[in-house]
């Protein structure tokens, strides 16, 4: 789900580009391995830095586990971004269930990054947690707005249950195979926008 750079990419200062490979080192051993799993040395290590280039970039392993999710939320809002189809609700549920359905059942998908990181980091008060929950609620109102398009009323309502087959989808991906994934949860999605009352699917 992230972007291809079709640009040549201009020279960053030696600063950015180390803090550049510490996050995906960070990506890397956080999404397959667990985050509470995965110390600090053992990214130090990865990337072949000195403690104090690390913590001259991250000040904690929170901060680092932040960032991490700060750019998988930028890399998610531009992939959801281009699922978008204005002006035709159902379709956008389509290809958004399209993409999740291939996520889901390819190799090395190990669920949301999201609900993941929500497992470890319980305390609503954490800053991880509270980025978790801030991508959420953004993804909460982008089904919302999808519903609204479709005419639903109680577009809340029917974005909290969007939300939910999205996650379920992404944890069947485990158990299925990519199409049937991407068909079944198209239909619940397009089930939940006619039950509220929305545009049916054409």
């Amino acid at each position: 789900m992230h972007a291809d750079i079709t640009e040549p990419v201009k020279r960053k200062p030696s600063g950015s580009v180390t803090r550049a490979r510490i996050l995906a080192a960070a990506n890397e051993f956080f999404y397959a391995q667990g985050i509470r799993a995965t110390s600090a040395d053992r990214i130090i290590e990865q990337v072949g830095i000195t403690k104090v280039t690390f913590y001259r970039h991250f000040r904690t392993k929170g901060d680092l586990v932040v960032a991490y999710l700060e750019e998988q939320a930028a890399a998610e809002r531009e992939w959801l971004a281009g699922t978008r189809r204005e002006g035709d609700p159902v379709e956008s549920l389509r290809a958004l269930a399209t993409d999740i359905g291939a996520a889901s059942c390819s190799p090395g998908f190990r669920g949301c990054a999201f609900i993941n990181a929500a497992a470890e980091f319980s305390d609503p008060a954490d800053p991880v947690r509270a980025t978790v929950d801030a991508h959420r609620a953004w993804m909460l109102g982008e089904f919302a707005g999808i519903a609204a398009e479709a005419g639903v009323e109680d577009m809340d309502a029917a974005a909290r249950q969007l939300m939910i087959l999205r996650d379920g989808a992404m944890v069947n991906g485990y158990l299925g195979e990519a199409e049937t994934v991407a068909a079944s949860l198209a239909a619940a999605f397009t089930s939940i926008l006619t039950a509220a009352g929305g545009a049916a699917p054409r």
